[in-house]
């Protein structure tokens, strides 16, 4: 398993980069995020998922945890391609506010230049069969998916017709041979296509991308009705019982996600082959993945299908070592990070040390409960540290916040005497305090989000873990990016040996 050596990152999402149609994605503005970097001496990229995305507009509850979202092509290079005209790509433009991601808006617009560009035949027919070969293991299950859900209006895929709904081979052979099956192959192939080209990009100027992997996959996805054997479903093919996590930081009821849980002993049984095709999709898109909620392959939190909150569940033994050694002899050359936050037991820290992967630790929580493991002096060398994540509140936020007493400490901590703005910038001083105290750690990559970098309020935001709407909005802007104080994140990285890849 690949090490990581002393650098440092930047948290943004592709969704919240800069763009004239209303979303961020794999146009000019990766190129631009590139220089952004690299003025700042920074060498690793941090997204979120690049799945799909579905409730709440979140990415991690899509409709395939294989399938790219479609949000993110890019209709500039779609026009360089030959395949759509310029009016095409005006149409497409956004006229509302930067600020904000309106995925109302994005989807029409998006799906609609795709499949313009599907129907303008720029695109070598020989080179879209060869894509469709190679990924025809997770890809026909999402284009078949796709389509009879267009055909059912929408509907989750447990209220489709019989025949669909049980996957009668006649019936979707029948599918297979409409156009929009070959649609959704089209679009994941530009997909792919377009992420290629900005991986080459970023790769050329030493630039690592750090992607994410939700813990689980949504009821409603191609997963789950392709491949039921994998959850725990009943008879009926319902959940026996859905994921989440007791009480914690976050929600005094805990969280109660809804997911199906894995069937580990099905899993074990097919030496879990289902995991391991989905890990290598992962990581044919990033350098690193974080793997989020670690803590699931030590125990998973079990809740009864139709509690009103997570305070009903229980614990149950997860997929554990066996499964991480598995992965790891498949993937020998792969990086991953263990998001081990909330809830961690003695088990999951064993779990975490035999597997020898990197941890997280964010500097948000260290000064909630005494000498925490998340201050900055606790860290140990190989973890992977924060101000904060995309969970959090923004750290100027977060510190607006705070009650008296303990912004006094965290101030003193940060040895800043204010919240005074930098000369030059947006970002605020004592924001800039807290990545530094970050970069001089031992841990072996910080990262901050971008919103940090600039010294942004609570309104920016990027989700809220518990409230269902409103979240995974926030956009920059490239006045955002001209505006931080590149010569001060330079010099850090610089002086704790953080800028190099």
């Amino acid at each position: 398993m690949k090490k990581f050596n002393r650098s440092a990152g930047v948290l943004l999402n592709v969704s919240s980069l800069p763009s004239p149609y209303g979303i961020g994605g794999f146009g000019r503005e990766t190129d631009e995020l590139s220089d952004f970097l690299l003025r700042g001496g920074f060498h690793y990229w941090q997204i979120l998922p690049l799945n799909t995305v579905g409730l709440g507009d979140s990415p991690y509850s899509g409709t395939s945890a294989f399938a790219g979202n479609y949000l993110y092509i890019d209709p500039e290079k779609l026009r360089a391609d030959g395949a759509l005209t310029e009016a095409d790509v005006r149409a497409c433009e956004y006229p509302g506010e930067p600020f904000s991601v309106d995925y109302a808006f994005c989807r029409g617009a998006k799906r609609a230049v795709v499949r313009k560009a599907f129907a303008s035949g720029a695109y070598a027919q020989a080179e879209i069969d060869e894509y469709c070969r190679k990924n025809r293991d997770w890809l026909d299950d999402y284009a078949v998916y796709m389509a009879v859900k267009d055909m059912m209006d929408g509907l989750p895929w447990w209220r489709w017709e019989e025949p669909y709904r049980l996957r009668e081979p006649a019936a979707l052979n029948k599918v297979r041979q409409g156009e929009e099956y070959a649609f959704y192959c089209f679009e994941q192939f530009l997909f792919d296509r377009q992420w290629a080209q900005v991986r080459a990009a970023l790769s050329g100027r030493g630039i690592s991308v750090i992607g994410d992997m939700p813990m689980y996959v949504s009821r409603d996805s191609a997963d789950v009705w392709a491949h039921p054997d994998v959850f725990l479903l009943d008879k009926d093919l319902n959940p026996a019982a859905v994921a989440g996590v007791p009480p914690d930081y976050f929600s005094a009821d805990g969280q109660l996600w809804g997911n199906p849980l894995y069937n580990v002993k099905h899993l074990k049984k097919t030496g879990y082959a289902w995991w391991l095709q989905r890990l290598r999709r992962a990581m044919d898109w990033y350098d690193v993945l974080r793997i989020d909620h670690f803590r699931a392959f030590s125990r998973y939190w079990s809740v009864p299908a139709g509690a009103q909150t997570a305070k009903e569940g229980k614990w149950e033994k997860g997929l554990g070592l066996e499964f991480l050694q598995t992965v790891f002899a498949a993937m020998p050359e792969a990086r991953f990070i263990a998001e081990d936050l909330g809830i961690i037991d003695d088990d999951v820290r064993k779990l975490l040390a035999q597997s020898g992967l990197p941890g997280m630790r964010v500097m948000q929580f260290g000064f909630e409960d005494g000498d925490s493991i998340h201050l900055p002096h606790n860290f140990d060398t190989y973890c992977v540290g924060y101000t904060a994540t995309h969970d959090n509140n923004t750290t100027l936020g977060w510190l607006q916040n705070l009650p008296a007493n303990i912004l006094e400490y965290v101030l003193r901590y940060i040895r800043c005497d204010s919240f005074g703005w930098s000369h030059g910038g947006y970002g605020c001083k004592s924001t800039h305090a807290f990545y530094r105290k970050l970069a001089e750690s031992s841990c072996v990559l910080a990262v901050v989000p971008f919103q940090d970098m600039c010294g942004f309020g609570a309104d920016c935001r990027m989700n809220t873990p518990g409230v269902a709407e409103g979240n995974w909005r926030y956009r920059a802007t490239y006045e955002n990016f001209d505006g931080v104080d590149h010569a001060f994140f330079n010099e850090v990285n610089s002086l704790y040996g953080r800028n190099r890849s």
